[in-house]
């Protein structure tokens, strides 16, 4: 049957009760799912914060360097992960509302549903050019500089974190060897890249002073809002309080002594800068030389960005079919179709597929292929489908038969989807890019000087 992407997937029993609620119309259907897909972020906001709570005590504890870097930069990729699951969960709630009106009105006529298939976005080979001076990198001369970095990616409301790198004058680039895949990119996405830095050298005192903070506001404002400001700014108070309502309310995150990171560069990619190969990109750097968390960018970043649409790796629409080539009625062949990427295998039988059989014949199904259903064959007394290809100048003609009208109709809006998903993935369905599956992260490597651009000068 056909398979149509969908970002939520509810499990309804037959003949239950919710189900014939479900069935009386399409709007409380939304109501339902949008129900689900509000807990679910509810739920991711809620884990982060306890997170964030983690990362605060482990941070107001850390008696070394190292350890106080790792924690600062998981508090702050607790704190991007918390906004962005509350920027989701606001543009949520305002489609419902666009959706409920829509539907109110009577004169609006059918809506278009069709949507483009998700599909998965990775980056990897993330390399940052630095431009020490002849001094500093040549000649081994100044102060020793150094940063702890590390990238911050966000697409949507998924956002991951790399490997945090320690930078000075002896490295000519920034390498992160991760591989971030994000599983549920539209064709339009945006993925933003953010470089943050901190200085190594930046004395950071450990104590108890947001707990002293506390102590003389909550004295100063008085017993009932003192408590409130108190529970704020202790660590481990970033949990959602009750504001009286059955929403939480979001409190900020705690002042906790300790090094702090800054954005130092950044740059966003989007379709348009997808290529099977590695590539430049344009950074844009925040900062001056003044700033203690300061690093010699080129202003660029060299990447391999990568997608897979869902229509070019699922099985998309499948069944059996009558096949022929060109216009001899005799030729009819039974075969199994899987329609998935740019082709329609077919095959002798299901059992085949599954067996990952070489498939008796392939019609393409690309953006130059045309596909229109015919009047019913006066022989078979059924509606068929034609595809054409241009094959070396010449047209070449499938006609397929499926084994029922209702049949038929599925078939041709697997196609019409197929070629809605390629026109907006565009290149990316050209033909399948390589995603390589991320290994489990280990810990950082001193690695000797790599080669640079000053080398390849």
């Amino acid at each position: 049957m056909f398979c149509r992407n969908q970002t939520t997937r509810a499990t309804v029993a037959r003949g239950s009760a919710l189900e014939m609620e479900i069935r009386r119309g399409k709007f409380r259907r939304s109501i339902f799912l949008d129900t689900l897909q509000d807990s679910d972020i509810q739920k991711k906001i809620d884990y982060e914060i306890r997170m964030r709570d983690g990362a605060c005590k482990l941070l107001a504890a850390c008696s070394q360097r190292d350890q106080a870097l790792e924690a600062a930069k998981s508090l702050l990729t607790c704190n991007a992960r918390i906004m962005a699951y509350m920027s989701e969960l606001q543009r949520m709630k305002e489609a419902q509302v666009m959706q409920r009106v829509a539907r109110r009105s009577s004169d609006a006529g059918p809506m278009d549903d069709r949507l483009p298939c998700k599909g998965k976005v990775a980056i990897s080979d993330l390399r940052i050019p630095l431009m020490w001076k002849d001094t500093e990198y040549f000649k081994n001369k100044g102060e020793l500089h150094r940063c702890a970095v590390f990238c911050l990616l966000q697409l949507g409301g998924e956002i991951f974190d790399t490997d945090m790198v320690m930078v000075d004058r002896t490295l000519t680039d920034i390498c992160f060897d991760n591989t971030i895949v994000f599983a549920e990119a539209g064709p339009g996405f945006e993925l933003r890249v953010e470089l943050y830095s901190c200085c190594t050298e930046d004395e950071f005192s450990v104590g108890n002073t947001p707990r002293k903070l506390a102590s003389k506001l909550s004295s100063s404002l008085g017993r009932s809002s003192g408590k409130k400001v108190r529970a704020a700014l202790e660590p481990g108070a970033g949990s959602p309080v009750s504001n009286g309502g059955s929403s939480p309310l979001l409190l900020p995150s705690p002042s906790v002594p300790g090094p702090k990171y800054h954005l130092l560069a950044q740059t966003s990619l989007t379709l348009a800068h997808v290529q099977d190969s590695f590539r430049t990109q344009d950074l844009s750097i925040s900062g001056n030389e003044e700033c203690s968390y300061w690093l010699p960018l080129y202003g660029s970043v060299c990447c391999r960005l990568a997608a897979q649409p869902l229509c070019m790796t699922q099985q998309m629409m499948s069944g059996c079919l009558k096949v022929k080539l060109g216009g001899d009625h005799q030729s009819w062949t039974k075969v199994y179709g899987v329609l998935r990427g740019t082709n329609l295998f077919c095959y002798h039988r299901q059992e085949d597929v599954e067996a990952k059989v070489e498939p008796v014949f392939t019609i393409a199904i690309n953006k130059e292929t045309r596909i229109r259903a015919t009047e019913k064959d006066p022989q078979s007394k059924a509606q068929s489908i034609s595809i054409s290809n241009q094959y070396g100048g010449e047209e070449v003609t499938h006609t397929l038969v499926a084994e029922s009208r209702e049949e038929t109709q599925r078939w041709m809006e697997a196609f019409w989807q197929q070629f809605y998903d390629m026109s907006q993935w565009k290149q990316c369905c050209d033909e399948l890019m390589k995603i390589e599956v991320p290994s489990p992260r280990k810990p950082p490597i001193v690695m000797a000087k790599q080669g640079s651009l000053y080398h390849e000068m």
